[in-house]
């Protein structure tokens, strides 16, 4: 096992197409790293890149003591698991899962031990015999992890394996990884769109967007402190809202107002911002923290709003709220509230949890305290 270690990278395509712009990222020695964003965001190409299956542009990829640039796919000791699976489907289970050992030329009992309790340890001993078609998904999926395992490599890399499972099977999959790398222990690097699966499975997630990396933390800390609007609007089932306007002085503490929306800010956020009172921000409040009913124990503002649209998610609700001037809110509440579209109803912000970002779309987090 080994750790992994981006410094300085870059990739341009052809006809100057910049998929991954001067990533420093440091993996740990048997950590989950998980990097996360939208489609197009340069996170295939960076895992591709410490793969060797593309050249790095500038900068310096290392895995355990070795600069790797200028070695070889085969030789880095990493193992790939792509999203198609990449299955032979002429071969047994078994021979996919043996392939790498005998191009290796191990020896017959070392390949059918390590087929075995890699087999074993999936839960896919007994389709052993069957070829890649008779298999559903989540079993091929096992079967190219299998294919990876029997490699013993320094470092799993994963590009959006679940992606082509349906939601339900997704969800146990996801687990079944995260349990495996915590019998296996092995450097893992995974790739995904899936925010919820970031969120899950990594033991640091690493938020990527154009190429750049916004923010690299522990899942919690990304949620609850995201260091821009684009990171804050990026994690989340029920997106952040955000409202457009600007900062106020009331009485020396810091203030918000948009049209009617007006709200006092905590006086710990005093000192943030207060270089940037009159100027144009975004304020952001996650939809957990709107509530239909006033709650005890943190301060909070009041926002006078109409209800357009109510989403039943079981034991909770989506809220979709708009205030008279047009900004609209989504309020995540528990299923016991009775409002249907066209109530008026008092909304009461968590002033605690509100987030003041510079505007654009990564403008950034200027009221965290770190």
């Amino acid at each position: 096992m080994a750790g992994v270690i981006l410094q300085n990278v870059s990739k341009t395509f052809a006809g100057d197409v910049v998929a991954v712009q001067n990533a420093n990222l440091e993996v740990n020695d048997s950590e989950f790293m998980v990097i996360v964003g939208p489609s197009g965001c340069g996170k295939t190409t960076m895992l591709r890149l410490i793969a060797g299956l593309e050249e790095v542009t500038e900068g310096t990829i290392r895995i355990g003591d070795r600069t790797v640039n200028d070695v070889s796919p085969r030789d880095r000791d990493v193992a790939m698991v792509f999203q198609n699976y990449a299955l032979y489907p002429h071969m047994t289970v078994f021979d996919n899962m043996a392939f790498a050992l005998k191009l290796r030329k191990s020896p017959k009992a070392e390949i059918k031990a390590k087929v075995q309790q890699a087999a074993e340890l999936l839960g896919i001993e007994k389709l052993l015999n069957r070829k890649p078609k008779a298999l559903s998904g989540g079993q091929q999926q096992r079967v190219a992890v299998g294919r990876a395992m029997v490699r013993n490599p320094q470092v799993f890399l994963f590009d959006e394996p679940l992606s082509n499972l349906d939601a339900k099977l997704r969800i146990t999959t996801r687990a079944e990884l995260k349990a495996l790398h915590r019998k296996l222990q092995t450097t893992t690097i995974y790739v995904t769109h899936d925010q919820v699966e970031a969120m899950t499975m990594g033991d640091r997630i690493c938020v990527l967007h154009n190429g750049l990396i916004q923010q690299i933390a522990e899942p919690m800390e990304v949620y609850d402190k995201p260091v821009n609007r684009f990171v804050a609007g990026f994690l989340g089932t029920s997106p952040m809202n955000f409202i457009e306007g600007r900062l106020i002085d009331t009485d020396g503490n810091p203030g918000f107002i948009a049209g009617d929306v007006q709200i006092s800010l905590p006086d710990s956020m005093r000192v943030n911002l207060s270089p940037y009172v009159t100027q144009e921000v975004v304020l952001g409040i996650r939809p957990e923290h709107l509530f239909v009913k006033p709650f005890k124990g943190r301060a909070c503002s009041i926002i006078h709003t109409t209800v357009s649209l109510n989403e039943p998610l079981g034991d909770r609700m989506n809220l979709h709220l708009t205030c008279p001037s047009g900004n609209k809110l989504i309020a995540n509440v528990g299923s016991h509230v009775r409002l249907r579209p066209t109530d008026s109803v008092t909304t009461f912000m968590d002033i605690e949890r509100v987030h003041i970002f510079k505007p654009g779309e990564t403008g950034e987090n200027i009221s965290l305290n770190i």
